[in-house]
C-alpha cells in the first residue's frame, strides 16, 4: 500500500522532470478519488490502533491524500446537493433561489478539483551570491565537481542492461581517475599521496594537533549510504540468509565502484593499513552483491552494518552521548548515543549519494540519520523527522542535522565530505534519471562531488537538483538547516546548538550561498577569487584524450588556442585548467601533451 501512494505521488512530481509542464493526463486525474480512498482507509487503519504511527513516513505520505480525498468528496457531495435543490427550485420558479444553487454547486466542484491539483507549494526564488557563515577548507569553501559521461554505461531500469552497480555499467577505472583529480583538485596538490598529506594535515591543525599527518594505527570510519539496505526491509528487499538485496536492485545506494575507488586511496596512496578502516551504514545491511565487490579486494576492511552478520561487524552505540538542542523535556525521549566505530575513528569520511528526498535534498548532512542504533522515527526516541522541512516548512526552525554536523565524534571528526554523483536518485529510494540541464543534457550526472566544507557541498547540490526535480526539491524551508549550520553561532530560529552538551555553543559550520544561475554556476569566490568570502566551485569535466581541453571528443585547434590562452601563465599546480601535466606552469611539456593526442577523437 505505501508502495502504491509513493509510486502516485513520484508520478505527479515526475511530470515535472520531463521538459516543460503539460496538462496532466486523464488516468492520473481518474486515479486521484481511489488512491484517495485507499489512502484514507490505509491511515484509519494503521493510525488509530497506534496513533504514533501518524509520523512515519508511509503515513506522512498518506495523510496528505487522505485529506484530500476527504475534502474531494464533500465537494462533490455538496454539488450535488445543491444541483438537486436548484433542480427542484427551477420547477417551482424561483429563480434567485436556483442561481444560488448553481452558484453553491460551482463553488463545490471548484472545492472538489482543486484537491486534484499536482502543483505544490514551492520555495521561494533563493538570494544569489550572499553568502553567510564562515568557509572551510584548505581553499576556504572550496567544492570540487569531477564529470566524466564516460564513467557512467548503463541504459537505465527496465533496459535489460542488468543494474548501474555492476561493473560492466561503472567503470572503475574511470572513477578512480575521477577520485584523484578530485582530491588533487581540492588540496592543490600535485600528486594523490600529497593531496592526502595535505588533508590530514590541515585537519589536524585545525583541531588544535598540530601540523602532522596521518600516524599508523589512526582509524578512519566511513559512513556510506545503503537507504534500501535498510534492516527494516529484511525479508522484503534484503534476504538475511544470503545478504543478498533482492529488490530497489535499479535504486542509488553509495555504489561499489566509489566505495573501492576510496579505499584503493586510503591504502594506496594515503598509506592507511586496510584493518584501520571501517566502512558501513549502522541501519542497513552490506549487501552481497556490495561485499562482493569490495571484500574481494579489500578482504581486511571492517565491513560494519545492523546485523553484523555474514562476516560483517554489527554497529554497537558507545556511550557517548548526541544531546538534542530542541528545549524539549530530555527526559520524554530515550538516549541517543553515538556508534562505537564513530568513537573509536580518529577521522571519519561522509560519503552520501545526490538524491532528492520529502526533506527537499538529502546529501551529507542528512546521511547520518542512518548513523544510530535506532530508525529516525523509532518510538521511544525524539523524532528525528519532525525537524526535517517537510514536516516542519516554517524557516528559523531547529533542525536536528545541524547537532548531528556539529557533534565532536560526528561532523567534528569528519576529514572528508565525498558525494556520489554517479547516478544520483529521485526520492529517498534513490530512482535513477537522466539530467536534463547543462551540462548533463540528458545523462546520467556521471559527477563525484568533494569538499571539506559540509555547509558548502550541500549548498552545491542543492543548486544543482534546484531545477532538475522542482517539486521534490523546491519546496519552503529546503535550505533551513544550511543556514543555521552556517550561523549555528547565533542561528535564525536562536537554537542554542550544543550537541555534545558540555555547556558550549557551536561556531559556524561552514558557508552557505546559492550560485548565480544553473548556466554559468559561479559563487562569489568564483567571481571574486581575491575578496570572495563564500563558495568556490571547481567544475572539472575529464577528457577524453590528453589535450581535449574542450573536452569535446577531439584534440583540436580550439584546444591549441586554449592552451595558448594561458601559456607561461604560473599558478597552484592541479588549479589550471590548461596545466594538462598539473605541475603549476602551462609550457612545452603541456603543449607535448597535447601534440600526442591532435586530432584522434571519439
Amino acid at each position: 500500500m505505501a508502495n502504491l501512494l509513493s509510486y502516485y505521488v513520484r508520478a505527479k512530481k515526475q511530470r515535472q522532470t520531463e521538459g516543460p509542464r503539460r496538462p496532466h493526463p486523464l488516468w492520473l486525474r481518474l486515479l486521484f478519488p481511489l488512491i484517495g480512498l485507499a489512502a484514507l482507509i490505509w491511515f484509519l487503519i494503521r493510525v488509530i490502533p497506534k496513533p504514533s504511527r501518524a509520523t512515519y513516513p508511509c503515513q506522512r505520505i498518506a495523510f496528505p491524500l487522505a485529506s484530500s480525498f476527504v475534502i474531494w468528496l464533500m465537494g462533490v457531495i455538496g454539488a450535488v446537493s445543491f444541483l438537486k435543490r436548484g433542480m427542484g427550485l427551477l420547477n417551482r420558479k424561483r429563480f434567485a433561489a436556483t442561481m444560488f444553487c448553481i452558484a453553491g454547486a460551482a463553488c463545490c466542484l471548484w472545492l472538489a478539483l482543486s484537491t486534484v491539483s499536482t502543483e505544490t507549494a514551492g520555495s521561494a526564488e533563493p538570494v544569489r551570491n550572499d553568502p553567510i557563515g564562515i568557509a572551510k577548507g584548505i581553499f576556504p569553501g572550496r567544492v570540487v565537481w569531477v564529470h566524466d559521461p564516460n564513467a557512467t554505461d548503463w541504459n537505465g531500469p527496465g533496459s535489460g542492461d542488468g543494474y548501474s552497480w555492476q561493473p560492466e555499467n561503472t567503470s572503475q577505472t574511470h572513477v578512480d581517475a575521477m577520485i584523484g583529480k578530485a582530491v588533487r583538485q581540492l588540496t592543490g596538490c600535485i600528486t594523490d599521496a600529497a593531496a592526502w598529506d595535505a588533508l590530514f594535515r590541515h585537519f589536524n591543525t585545525e583541531r588544535g594537533k598540530g601540523d602532522v599527518g596521518y600516524s599508523p594505527g589512526e582509524k578512519i570510519t566511513v559512513k556510506v549510504n545503503l537507504t534500501t539496505c535498510n534492516h527494516t526491509m529484511i525479508g522484503w528487499s534484503i534476504n538475511r540468509e544470503t545478504y543478498a538485496k533482492t529488490r530497489y536492485l535499479d535504486s542509488s545506494d553509495t555504489s561499489p565502484q566509489i566505495i573501492v575507488s576510496l579505499l584503493r586511496q586510503l591504502v594506496c596512496k594515503a598509506g592507511v593499513e586496510p584493518n584501520d578502516i571501517a566502512i558501513g551504514d549502522t541501519l542497513a545491511l552490506f549487501p552481497k552483491q556490495w561485499w562482493d565487490i569490495c571484500h574481494t579486494e579489500f578482504p581486511d576492511v571492517t565491513y560494519f552494518d545492523y546485523l553484523g552478520e555474514q562476516g560483517r561487524v554489527q554497529s554497537t552505540p558507545s556511550g557517548i552521548q548526541q544531546h538534542w538542542s530542541h528545549g524539549l523535556d530530555p527526559n520524554d525521549y530515550a538516549d541517543d548515543f553515538i556508534p562505537t566505530l564513530y568513537a573509536e575513528a580518529d577521522y571519519l569520511i561522509n560519503l552520501p549519494v545526490l538524491k532528492g528526498h520529502s526533506a527537499g535534498i538529502t546529501i551529507c548532512a542528512k546521511n547520518h540519520y542512518g548513523s544510530y542504533n535506532r530508525t529516525p522515527v523509532e518510538e521511544g526516541y525524539y523524532n528525528l523527522h519532525n525537524t526535517l522541512c517537510g514536516y516542519v516548512p516554517e524557516s528559523g526552525s531547529y533542525r536536528a542535522m545541524v547537532d548531528i554536523m556539529g557533534h565532536p565524534h560526528m561532523g567534528g571528526k569528519t576529514l572528508l565530505y565525498l558525494v556520489d554523483g554517479l547516478y544520483g536518485g529521485y526520492y529517498w529510494e534513490g530512482n535513477p534519471y537522466k539530467l536534463q540541464n547543462d551540462p548533463f543534457n540528458n545523462d546520467w550526472p556521471s559527477s563525484i562531488f568533494i569538499s571539506q566544507d559540509a555547509v558548502a557541498i550541500d549548498s552545491v547540490g542543492l543548486d544543482i537538483l534546484w531545477d532538475e526535480w522542482p517539486d521534490v526539491v523546491q519546496i519552503p524551508a529546503v535550505d533551513d538547516y544550511l543556514k543555521e549550520a552556517a550561523l549555528a553561532d547565533n542561528p535564525p530560529s536562536g537554537t542554542f546548538y550544543d550537541p555534545d552538551g558540555d555547556g558550549q555553543r557551536l561556531e559556524s559550520l561552514g558557508v552557505y550561498e546559492r550560485w548565480n544561475n544553473p548556466t554559468d554556476r559561479q559563487y562569489s569566490r568564483n567571481l571574486a577569487p581575491i575578496n570572495g568570502t563564500g563558495i568556490e566551485l571547481v567544475y572539472i569535466r575529464m577528457k577524453t584524450h590528453p589535450g581535449d581541453l574542450s573536452s569535446d571528443g577531439v584534440v583540436e585547434t580550439i584546444d591549441l588556442i586554449q592552451l595558448a590562452d594561458q601559456w607561461l601563465w604560473m599558478g597552484t599546480a592541479g588549479q589550471i585548467r590548461e596545466d594538462l601535466v598539473e605541475d603549476g606552469v602551462v609550457n612545452m611539456e603541456d603543449l607535448s601533451m597535447l601534440s600526442t593526442g591532435w586530432q584522434t577523437n571519439d
